[in-house]
């Protein structure tokens, strides 16, 4: 079913984004008829500021978190499931503690935030959540004592704050963030790795048989921008294959002439690749450039 292919994709996501600010166990298996955590985060000890780089995200990873994201809006017996292993990791925690001779901190105890796309207002109510201060909408808490919080994610703003998060929404929703996703900086820590993960849940769910709307649309959706970053890939390996034949040939050359050498289209990277077997000089590169009006 294409549900756990989306489960492994929501599970390496966050295992990538959250790895470099604390321990990360995805699938930790806890006490009982043997249930698993999606994922189990533990903030490192000297944290570093740029979690805030990931926005709402980064701010469950403050604290010691369960993440437990759902491809499908998430049932009540889900989310009870959910609260079941917040309380049996709660219960591990306190019995290691006394064997210790030592007292829980609140702060070691995790947070459970339960990720679904959508919820109906019944649902909610019947679990007595509550919007708090500070928090966008979207975020509605259980009572604290169960230290619990339901995240709509078709309901968070659409702001670069939840852009990690709505990665794990469905159609619409999803397909906005990832086109944020391509618009951020080159040099932006998370998006390559990001764009990589989302490829791969593309390539998994090309050969499954059974796609539901919202698949084949994400599918339809992320060709295009699948195809362009490849030729982009090529691209860039090929000025980087030309620029050391070149400083092999003629010389080291100056930034000025690599700049043109990147605007160049894979075609004429390839021309000048052939051309270059006949240059003696960084003048005979010029004359080429000056030629393709580069």
């Amino acid at each position: 079913m294409t549900r756990f292919i989306h489960d492994k994709f929501a599970k390496d996501y966050l295992e990538e984004l959250l790895k470099d600010y604390g321990e990360v166990k995805a699938s930790e298996k806890v006490s009982g008829e043997i249930k698993e955590i999606d994922v189990l985060f533990t903030p490192a000890k000297q944290q570093s500021s740029n979690i805030q780089i990931l926005g709402l995200l980064g701010r469950f990873a403050e604290q010691p978190a369960i993440i437990e994201p759902y491809r499908n809006p998430a049932s009540t017996d889900e989310i009870c499931d959910c609260i079941l292993k917040l309380l049996e990791i709660k219960a591990l925690l306190r019995r290691e503690a006394k064997a210790n001779k030592t007292k829980l901190q609140d702060l070691e105890i995790p947070k459970l935030w339960v990720l679904t796309p959508t919820i109906s207002e019944t649902r909610l109510s019947s679990f007595g959540t509550m919007q708090k201060a500070g928090w966008l909408s979207g975020v509605h808490f259980l009572p604290d004592a169960l230290r619990t919080a339901i995240v709509v994610i078709h309901q968070l703003p659409q702001t670069p704050e939840t852009l990690w998060l709505r990665l794990l929404g469905r159609g619409n929703v999803q397909s906005q963030a990832i086109i944020e996703l391509q618009a951020l900086p080159l040099d932006h820590p998370y998006q390559k790795q990001t764009l990589e993960l989302v490829y791969n849940l593309r390539e998994n769910l090309r050969v499954n048989q059974e796609l539901e709307a919202d698949d084949r649309e994400l599918i339809m959706r992320l060709e295009p921008l699948y195809q362009r970053d490849r030729e982009q890939a090529v691209q860039s390996g090929e000025q980087r294959l030309v620029i050391r034949q070149l400083n092999r040939r003629i010389g080291e050359i100056d930034t000025s002439l690599i700049e043109r050498i990147q605007g160049l289209s894979i075609e004429q990277l390839e021309n000048l690749g052939e051309a270059l077997l006949d240059f003696s000089s960084v003048a005979d590169l010029e004359t080429w450039l000056n030629q393709q009006s580069i």
